[in-house]
């Protein structure tokens, strides 16, 4: 009897010491089991393709294997929400899309999961778009564009990618910062709006870079300005929209990685050290840019500051421009 009551006292003292010690101590181990991250696009795509040339690294460095789960679905809200309402204990992650954290609020007026539901890890990609003209269109700059957009009010377009998409909201925000009235045309993904802005149906597009990057160099379209703070390393010679007269002009479709609400700080600093280490790396970097994005690593704090200040732009956008959910 006095050892089982010896043990049964040691149990509770070497329970109490543990739960004594601080969190970094007892979270010391992580991780010690498989990481899962939850992608909210198809695989192939490029938060899957991001993800993916980064996960050898990130299992060097952290001595663990993740697992990549692809849960595409109403423009990544599904995914979120099971990133969410996952246990925040730092092996259930998510590639959270720009629309999701940002947009998706905007637009419908119920939600399966709160932006502050998610605890930012950090940003990962960034990938900036191109506003081109038909070859047969006078207008190679912002200047002539918007002379001409003026001087037919109403009578011109761009087309984009789809309703609600970074590429929507980037030409909404161009025909809003500049004055002009011109149809945006929504068309499915960006491969159908670069074969009609080719083919002359449409005047303007906003287009992702990999689809008409070559089109460009080929003189088939006429490169107006590109939507990020600063050029594109692979059109290097195409100036912002910015430098071009558009003051304060930025738009740029995105995604970062972040946890479940309640994940504790130091595995969010250990998993942010493991892959920013990654996205610094020069080979990692370059497939990155080969899909037409930019690393973009961050401090946790940064990235949720980035994703407020995203929300408030977009936000005002969505409620000036009137635009509706798909």
């Amino acid at each position: 009897m006095f050892h089982v009551a010896r043990r049964r006292i040691l149990a509770v003292l070497s329970g109490a010491v543990l739960a004594a010690l601080p969190l970094q101590a007892v979270d010391a181990a992580y991780p010690e089991q498989l990481i899962k991250i939850i992608v909210t696009f198809p695989p192939g795509g490029s938060a899957d393709t991001v993800i993916r040339a980064l996960e050898p690294l990130v299992t060097a460095e952290l001595r663990q294997s993740l697992v990549i789960e692809n849960r595409a679905g109403a423009g990544g809200n599904i995914g979120m929400a099971a990133v969410a309402q996952a246990k925040p204990d730092g092996y259930t992650l998510g590639v959270a899309p720009a629309g999701a954290l940002t947009v998706n609020p905007h637009l419908n007026s119920s939600m399966p999961f709160d932006p502050k539901d998610l605890a930012p890890i950090t940003l990962l990609a960034e990938i900036p778009f191109v506003l081109v003209s038909s070859a047969d269109i006078p207008a190679h700059n912002v200047a002539e564009a918007i002379a001409l957009a003026k001087a037919k009010p109403g009578a011109l377009s761009i087309g984009h990618g789809g309703n609600s998409t970074a590429m929507h909201l980037t030409a909404a925000l161009f025909t809003q910062k500049t004055g002009i009235d011109m149809e945006l045309v929504p068309y499915r993904g960006t491969a159908p709006a670069s074969v009609d802005v080719l083919a002359g149906h449409v005047p303007f597009a906003v287009l992702d870079i990999p689809a008409s990057m070559q089109l460009i160099l080929d003189g088939k379209l006429n490169a107006i300005g590109v939507s990020s703070a600063r050029r594109v390393p692979s059109l290097p010679d195409v100036p912002t929209l910015a430098e071009s007269g558009i003051a304060g002009f930025e738009s740029v479709g995105w995604f970062g990685l972040v946890a479940p609400s309640g994940t504790p700080l130091d595995i969010v600093v250990r998993l942010n050290e493991a892959f920013v280490k990654a996205l610094k790396d020069p080979s990692v970097a370059g497939r990155i840019q080969t899909l037409g994005a930019e690393p973009a690593p961050t401090s946790p704090e940064e990235f949720g500051r980035f994703i407020q200040s995203e929300s408030a732009k977009w936000g005002k956008l969505i409620s000036e421009a009137g635009i509706k959910a798909n």
